[in-house]
């Protein structure tokens, strides 16, 4: 008999919020987005308004919905930007201050200035929590808040205000204030989780001056997390799955065995190598994090994380005005035999792993008379590839070699990028047939709890592959690419004067 059930999947991206309807096999039925602002107050930070969060997210929820019948959706998954912190009045579920994004620099003194004051505080917190002291983590963000928003402290150590990443927020607001959760997966990128212990981490808490009243609850990410309000889509809905955006997308691949890796390219571009149940910890700067958490268990995974891979794209679009679609590139990239040695390091918010250098800004080396716009688009492309190189190559120092990578994403609909992917890591680059796997991650875990799904296996039946990229660029030549690369990211590097 046919599952006629369908599952909802709430995907809260950087750029824009989208709603998803899947049915049991994990094919699409009704897809909605809608993009929001981007705020830059000051250099190197990147705000949301919360409200457009909310707005956007109610409004593409009720357009996909309005497309099936809701009496047949049984659940809601919802997957997020990670990082990103909200501050909220646990009373009028009001932010105290615009969301920070996770691409935001503003805490980098901060960070320095913790590092500084004990040299053995990084390792600590990385034994904890299994990242690095960045500003890319919500601890600081938190605390910044805290800091600079009149009587915020006061207020959350009283017990009057509320911490989340956007899917925490998202869960209040459509629980009408019943819930205040996380999953373990968002709970791991905030600086403030112990991911051995799987608990909320005390000195952590005193470490980054986060009062931990203001923390959700933690629970897997298969799990009952609370009934969406009637008024909200027309009947109540049971939110039963939950992810971070790169855990979620490492799900939607089925990365469920230990040396499963998937490369994510949206807004950034993520890897993530599942390590199974060992904890595994980088020797190069790659992050150690929760894969997914299913009835109390924990799957680990290392991360490498790139800050602006799709970001480069509309930056191309919106900022200069080269192109006008994301769509175009892949013509303009195609049109070149070679990119005469142009290299744009997209350092827009500073570089991730295996780097992390917050002060770091982007720069574009190589420009003739001759360079026009069909360089700069490729080589805006070519950068996502080679940011990728440096974390498989992070990878591999840490003794980790995958013999290929499935991808996913919004840019890797282009077949030029994904060739090039291919030709510079020197491995088959492999593209499922639904590349939408963030939101597809969501639904899986939210059909997980409902019961649509027996088991992981029962999920991964429903993985197809639409394309395999295989290398095709002579070892001399990548070789000669790589040297340019990473000549021009040493430039931009602060460290390096």
């Amino acid at each position: 008999m046919t599952d006629t059930r369908y599952i909802l999947a709430i995907d809260q991206g950087t750029t824009s919020s989208r709603a998803i309807v899947f049915d049991a096999n994990g094919r699409s039925v009704a897809v909605a987005q809608q993009e929001f602002p981007q705020h830059f107050p000051n250099s190197g930070w990147v705000e949301h308004d919360p409200e457009d969060l909310w707005d956007t997210v109610v409004a593409v929820c009720r357009e996909a919905l309005s497309r099936v019948d809701t009496a047949n959706v049984a659940a809601i998954g919802i997957t997020n930007q990670r990082e990103t912190t909200v501050v909220w009045d646990r009373k009028t579920g009001k932010a105290v201050y615009n969301a920070i994004v996770w691409q935001d620099r503003r805490t980098a003194a901060l960070c320095h200035d913790l590092k500084r004051r004990d040299l053995e505080l990084e390792t600590d917190v990385n034994n904890r929590s299994g990242l690095l002291i960045d500003p890319y983590f919500s601890a600081t963000k938190v605390a910044w808040i805290l800091d600079h928003v009149t009587g915020a402290r006061a207020r959350a150590e009283q017990g009057d205000l509320a911490f989340g990443t956007v899917d925490s927020f998202l869960l209040w607001r459509l629980t009408g204030g019943r819930s205040h959760a996380t999953d373990a997966t968002n709970a791991a990128r905030t600086n403030l989780f112990n991911i051995r212990d799987n608990a909320w981490d005390e000195r952590l808490c005193e470490i980054f001056r986060v009062p931990k009243s203001m923390l959700p609850e933690v629970k897997d990410c298969a799990a009952d997390f609370g009934m969406v309000d009637a008024e909200l889509f027309g009947r109540e809905i049971p939110v039963l799955g939950m992810a971070g955006d790169q855990q979620a997308a490492a799900f939607g691949q089925c990365c469920f065995e230990p040396g499963d890796i998937k490369s994510t390219y949206g807004t950034g571009c993520f890897v993530i190598l599942n390590t199974g149940d060992e904890a595994v910890t980088s020797q190069h700067r790659l992050l150690t994090t929760v894969g997914y958490r299913l009835n109390g268990k924990t799957s680990y995974a290392i991360e490498g994380a790139i800050f602006v891979a799709g970001a480069a794209v509309q930056w191309l679009r919106d900022g200069l005005g080269i192109i006008k679609s994301a769509a175009e590139s892949e013509g303009l990239a195609k049109s070149l035999d070679d990119n005469h040695g142009v290299y744009l390091v997209p350092a827009f918010t500073g570089l991730g792993a295996p780097y992390w250098d917050p002060d770091a800004r982007g720069a574009i080396f190589g420009l003739t008379r001759d360079t026009g716009p069909r360089e700069f688009v490729r080589a805006a492309l070519e950068s996502v590839c080679y940011q990728t190189f440096d974390l498989f190559e992070a990878m591999a120092a840490d003794g980790v070699s995958p013999k290929a990578v499935r991808v996913d994403g919004g840019m890797v609909a282009n077949d030029w990028l994904c060739q090039y992917l291919s030709d510079i890591l020197d491995i088959p680059v492999q593209r499922p047939v639904v590349t939408e796997t963030t939101a597809l991650g969501a639904a899986y875990l939210a059909g997980l709890q409902a019961g649509i799904y027996r088991d992981l296996g029962h999920i991964a039946e429903n993985w197809h592959m639409d394309a395999e990229f295989k290398p095709e660029l002579e070892g001399g030549r990548r070789n000669h690419l790589l040297a340019g690369w990473k000549n021009a990211v040493k430039r931009v590097m602060t460290d390096q004067g």
